[in-house]
């Protein structure tokens, strides 16, 4: 039997923004968080956050993986538990400030660094994957984006190697919604699934560094994607933003059927011309 008689994604959110992605025999990990209920992601310049949740996976029990896909360097994002476990030969597709980092510092030494819209394959048997790197800010304020670490977006574009795309998987990483994104949708018009990164994160002074439930509705509306997953919104004490915020947004604009509801520790499926199911 080929790998693609059964051609679909499994998508198992694990908690923050971390997702394993399957795809044949390609196995991805995104923005890698598993710290427990009390602990507390670094965020920089002394700012911490408490963990307010448990990750529906260990860092033990993660499966081998071909590649994993990094928004940015940002404790919830990295931590100390993924720095430490997370085989040093694992291939990391990150930004170039965050690639840097990681082989100087931390010794991943495959830890490549994509500038935006440059793209990245990872192939496993009969599999593969293109990673393109998308628009991102974490602030739209200029003096915070020059101390917050740079972010991306994600296109991962799955399909048997050689082969034509089969399915589009959308990850925004921790920007806020700008005019900027609004490329993404015209170069990508096709993508299966966007997953959100929301939460309303809010820092001292009162600066908001991650989308709310009304700029994620608002992305969602953009970029047309015909089902949209939210994760990145319960997990720390700076996400000031819950879950119901984004519900209510996406009702309003009448996208509620869009919506994958895939709570943490649960599985979704994405399959070539279908709606996503949980």
């Amino acid at each position: 039997m080929s790998v693609f008689d059964d051609d679909h994604l499994d998508l198992h959110f694990i908690g923050t923004a971390t997702v394993l992605l399957r795809y044949g025999g390609l196995t991805l990990l995104t923005d890698p968080n598993f710290l427990h209920r009390g602990e507390r992601a670094h965020l920089g310049y002394g700012l911490t956050s408490e963990r307010l949740t448990e990750p529906a996976l260990e860092v033990t029990g993660l499966p081998p993986l071909d590649a994993v896909v990094l928004s940015h360097l940002h404790g919830d994002h990295w931590d100390r538990r993924a720095r430490r476990r997370l085989a040093r030969s694992v291939p990391i597709a990150t930004t170039p400030h965050a690639a840097r980092r990681l082989r100087t510092w931390q010794g991943f030494d495959r830890a490549g660094g994509l500038r935006t819209w440059e793209s990245a394959t990872f192939r496993r048997g009969g599999a593969q994957v293109r990673v393109t790197a998308l628009p991102g800010r974490h602030s739209l304020h200029p003096v915070l984006r020059r101390l917050l670490p740079p972010v991306m977006g994600s296109m991962m574009e799955f399909g048997p190697h050689g082969g034509p795309v089969r399915l589009r998987l959308y990850v925004s990483g921790d920007t806020l919604v700008y005019d900027g994104l609004d490329e993404v949708g015209r170069r990508f018009p096709t993508a299966d699934l966007a997953v959100l990164h929301l939460g309303g994160t809010r820092l001292p002074g009162g600066f908001v560094v991650t989308m709310d439930g009304a700029q994620g509705a608002e992305l969602a509306r953009r970029l047309g994607a015909p089902a949209v997953l939210p994760v990145h919104y319960d997990d720390y004490s700076v996400f000031r933003s819950p879950l119901e915020d984004f519900l209510a947004a996406v009702d309003r604009i009448g996208l509620h059927d869009r919506l994958v509801h895939c709570a943490r520790g649960q599985h979704a499926r994405v399959m070539p011309g279908r709606p996503p199911t949980a």
